[in-house]
């Protein structure tokens, strides 16, 4: 089953993404001129793509007075910002839809994900961007844009894990979970396919969708576990 994937929300863009996850790590109001130099990019990118995230209702700003010169500008995270409950798009909607109708054809968790597998790699095409990333970077970048929240841990090596601290998909779980999370599996796969193909998925722990922290594991190929 082929199923198009336009993402026209904003934290699409991986940059705009990475400038999103860094105020979402930070839990404080931050410069433009900080976010550019934690991020390593010219102030003037930072500000456009904090205005879009503004304009869409994700950050807001303040005016910080200074002792000489103009007030700057201050960001933070809106309290109201969908990614901290909601999916930035309709990603939730098509999961549920994808599901039910995958099960009224009599598929099972295994069809779910190799269909989650595709989408994941189309989604990853779609967001493609930013070639200078490190492949582990644009993952990241990835579940950012697709409402995730994730929190990365390093582990010895080339051992990620991320902490996923929201899940779009909880209304979709509730209803079918094993199906869900087999199709959270698959994307995962797919994304990791056309991101980072010489990383692979080492564990995929599911939690309880209303307080998230499923957890991801990532591990370079050729090193320990598997998946």
């Amino acid at each position: 089953m082929d199923v198009p994937i336009r993402p026209g929300d904003p934290l699409a863009q991986p940059t705009r993404a990475r400038v999103f996850a860094l105020l979402a790590e930070l839990r404080r109001r931050a410069s433009t001129e900080e976010l550019a130099e934690r991020l390593r990019l010219h102030p003037n990118g930072v500000r456009s793509h904090l205005e879009r995230l503004h304009d869409a209702g994700l950050v807001v700003r303040e005016r910080e007075r200074q002792a000489r010169g103009r007030p700057r500008d201050a960001w933070a995270i809106s309290p109201d910002a969908q990614p901290g409950g909601d999916p930035p798009t309709g990603y939730a909607q098509l999961a549920r839809w994808l599901v039910r109708s995958l099960t009224a054809t009599g598929a099972g968790v295994r069809d779910v994900e190799a269909t989650g597998r595709r989408i994941g790699r189309d989604l990853a095409a779609a967001a493609a961007g930013d070639d200078d990333l490190r492949g582990e970077q644009r993952m990241h970048d990835a579940l950012v844009a697709l409402g995730f929240q994730p929190a990365r841990e390093r582990g010895p090596g080339d051992h990620v894990t991320y902490r996923l601290r929201n899940c779009p998909y909880r209304e979709a779980v509730r209803e079918r979970q094993p199906l869900v999370c087999g199709l959270h599996r698959g994307l995962t796969r797919g994304m990791l396919d056309a991101l980072d193909p010489q990383t692979k998925l080492a564990g995929f722990v599911p939690k309880d969708p209303d307080t998230a922290g499923c957890l991801i594991e990532l591990r370079r190929r050729g090193g320990a576990a598997g998946g």
